[in-house]
């Protein structure tokens, strides 16, 4: 498997570096480096706590865990997200609560069942996934018509049908 080296400033205490769960993993598990409560509605931007510097030619994806998603409203907002080789300021992952109501008391990211509420993250939570991607450059070429080139698969969003 080939290696990329990506230079990693742990930039708040208490913070681990990420790790991949298993050998041939795709993703790594971030964490949460302070507590951020994540109300119904609410989008925040809660701290990793880790900086990066990237090779050029690459970008790290930032995407969701399954286990998430599947069992909470949290989602990560700009799924996935993308951290520029050029950015240099500390991770933040955007995750919004997509409850519609409140609920007694706080839940948290192992809950089951997508019960409405506040969602209370904790430090060393696991909340979302880093995936290092080449990232080839577009070199546009301009032309009169794009029409005959390739196959046109005629139509437009939903034109493949719903089934």
């Amino acid at each position: 498997m080939k290696e990329i080296e990506v230079l990693i400033n742990v930039c708040r205490e208490g913070v681990s570096v990420p790790v991949y769960a298993r050998e041939g993993d795709a993703g790594m598990d971030v964490s949460a480096a302070c507590e951020v409560l994540i109300r119904p509605g609410e989008t925040v931007a809660v701290p990793t706590g880790l900086k990066v510097a990237i090779p050029e030619g690459y970008e790290i994806q930032v995407r969701p865990r399954s286990g998430i998603s599947l069992n909470t409203p949290l989602r990560i907002s700009n799924s996935p997200g993308t951290i520029d080789s050029g950015f240099r300021d500390e991770i933040k992952i955007i995750i919004t609560n997509t409850c519609r109501t409140g609920g007694e008391g706080y839940h948290g990211v192992a809950s089951k069942g997508n019960v409405e509420g506040t969602y209370r993250i904790l430090p060393g939570d696991r909340i979302a996934q880093f995936v290092l991607k080449e990232v080839p450059v577009i070199k546009w070429k301009e032309v009169c018509s794009v029409e005959g080139i390739g196959n046109d698969r005629k139509g437009g969003f939903g034109s493949t049908g719903i089934d």
